[in-house]
């Protein structure tokens, strides 16, 4: 029997790994890519209220400038995307409706591009339709009526609730001959509650007037137990663009004059009050803070805030 010294044990221990490299190995099995994402849900604590941001869908585009920079060089349209790590010829659009549940009512602001992207976060999240008592939308675009109707286009989605708007962005869209409002809020005329600024669709959430993206276009202040939230809607349609530089001009601002020195009023109310917001068009979860800077303010994503609310 062949007898090892210690040293000669401790060679052979640190050979053995770099002989296993040379013996033939079998073939490593594929593994499936799994694709980008994250939860189409989040939500948290305001105050007596609980809060829930849904992803209803996302999508890329080209030539972000036609659409969030018209009025802008493309030197500076680059530059500034450059200057926040961002392409200057792509972008990544968010779709994110919001829930209130206020412990009496559960009010959903604006229902997404369609029904089926809706449901489906609001299903993630826990929640069903019928569990919908108020829908409130903040204005008339595609993006934000296109749930309200299901798959069959003639019955809605929220069979339970009860609808609320401005009175002023009805009465434009009403008479505009609008495919879209035509099939997915005319059918709930009944329904709806009209208001202006100043009113309030359920206690604690009171509408303001932000026109320019839309001649009704509203934003709503939620207030519970002294904490606040601005849903701001469209009033800034991108994080950096609109931001950073409120003039400018937004493709799908009906007055884009109007519409940027909302951007501002807004946005520097927010600003000097540091309360939290979420825009329908940030990205996901869309909910962040602003801080003045320069010609227009800095967007600070929400971190850990509203956790420590409980």
């Amino acid at each position: 029997m062949t007898t090892l010294t210690r040293r000669q044990t401790i060679a052979a221990g640190i050979a053995l790994p770099f002989a296993a490299t040379l013996l033939p190995r079998p073939a490593m099995a594929q593994e499936a890519m799994l694709g980008s994402g994250f939860a189409p849900w989040n939500r948290f604590k305001l105050g007596g209220f609980e809060v829930t941001t849904l992803l209803a869908g996302t999508r890329a585009g080209d030539k972000p400038q036609e659409t969030f920079g018209t009025n802008a060089t493309p030197e500076d349209f680059a530059a500034l995307s450059a200057a926040n790590f961002i392409p200057a010829d792509m972008t990544q659009n968010f779709f994110t409706p919001t829930v209130v549940n206020t412990g009496a009512e559960i009010v959903l602001f604006d229902t997404g591009l369609a029904a089926e992207g809706t449901l489906a976060a609001l299903t993630a999240a826990g929640m069903t339709p019928d569990m919908v008592d108020v829908v409130v939308l903040t204005h008339m675009h595609g993006d934000h009526i296109g749930g309200l109707m299901g798959a069959d286009g003639v019955t809605p989605t929220f069979a339970n609730a009860r609808y609320v708007t401005g009175s002023v962005e009805h009465n434009n869209w009403s008479t505009a001959g609008n495919e879209g409002f035509d099939k997915n809020v005319k059918p709930l005329n009944d329904k709806i509650t009209f208001l202006d600024d100043g009113g309030s669709p359920v206690s604690g959430i009171t509408a303001m007037a932000a026109a320019g993206h839309t001649p009704g276009h509203m934003i709503y202040m939620v207030e519970s137990n002294g904490q606040r939230l601005a849903i701001t809607a469209d009033t800034a349609n991108h994080y950096v663009w609109s931001l950073q530089r409120p003039d400018w001009e937004v493709r799908f601002d009906a007055d884009k004059a109007a519409a940027a020195a909302t951007r501002k009023q807004v946005f520097g109310m927010i600003a000097a009050d540091r309360i939290p917001f979420i825009g329908y068009h940030m990205p996901f979860p869309g909910l962040g803070y602003v801080q003045a800077a320069g010609e227009g303010f800095r967007y600070v994503p929400a971190s850990y805030q509203m956790l420590l609310n409980g």
